[in-house]
């Protein structure tokens, strides 16, 4: 279970004067890129976080698998707080951020099994892992291949598999399926959709609502730092009317909903 109440994050922020248009977030030399954002996902549920470019989703992700310290607000990861308590909650969390961060050196493979030596996997543990998630993913025809001189979709998918290598008991993606094409996006929509069958909880960023209509129970809908919607994928689709999820995410944004 994953519940997120009322967390805000600030930055220094240095105003200039060739600004035509403020942000509501700016303030006394500070930016508020988060400011009271509150969700939940509970097991065996997908949870969709959308809002316009630069609304916060990146760095509520960021708080959540506590890469950032949140100014205030709570975060917990199966009952463990992991405000005060982060590199016990770090155990619990697969995340995925905007970036593959891997080396280029080394084979797709050697990749994630440095990964998994970090978390302390070792021999056959880590061997039958790597294969059971190159084979969920797709990734055998490219294991060998030096992570430097492959494709983006192929980088993501090396990452994604870093990401669960560990069994977390929850899972947050950053923009999961960026770079893929059409068939290794639907290889990690599958891979999604498996991990909602064990009931863990995940969540995922993304802008693409046909993504959301397939994979997601519930979308939280962040705008300039601010829950502005934190229901059912249902309730916003009906917000939408005959538009659907789209008419539905506009109206939110919009403030008509």
């Amino acid at each position: 279970m994953i519940e997120v109440k009322n967390l805000s994050k600030r930055f220094r922020h240095v105003e200039t004067k060739t600004a035509t248009r403020r942000d509501v977030r700016e303030a006394d030399g500070w930016f508020r890129a988060v400011r009271g954002v509150s969700f939940h996902c509970a097991p065996g549920e997908v949870l969709g976080l959308l809002g316009p470019n630069g609304a916060g989703k990146t760095t509520t992700l960021r708080l959540l698998a506590t890469a950032l310290k949140p100014d205030s607000g709570a975060i917990s990861i199966n009952g463990v707080d992991a405000v005060a308590q982060p590199m016990e909650a770090r155990r619990q969390i697969g995340f995925l951020s905007g970036s593959t961060g891997l080396y280029g050196r080394l084979t797709v493979r050697e990749n994630v099994e440095f990964s998994g030596k970090l978390h302390g996997m070792r021999g056959q543990d880590l061997k039958r892992r790597c294969d059971e998630l190159f084979e969920l993913l797709d990734m055998h025809d490219f294991a060998h291949k030096k992570a430097g001189q492959v494709s983006a979709g192929m980088k993501q998918k090396c990452a994604i598999a870093r990401t669960v290598l560990h069994d977390p008991k929850v899972i947050v993606l950053d923009e999961p399926t960026t770079g893929l094409d059409v068939m290794a996006a639907k290889t990690l929509i599958d891979f999604i959709g498996n991990y909602k069958r064990r009931r863990v909880p995940l969540i995922f960023s993304t802008h693409h609502l046909h993504e959301v209509e397939k994979l997601c129970d519930r979308v939280c809908i962040i705008n300039r730092g601010e829950t502005v919607f934190n229901d059912t994928t249902a309730a916003l689709r009906q917000a939408g009317g005959e538009g659907g999820l789209f008419d539905g995410f506009i109206q939110v944004v919009n403030g008509g909903a």
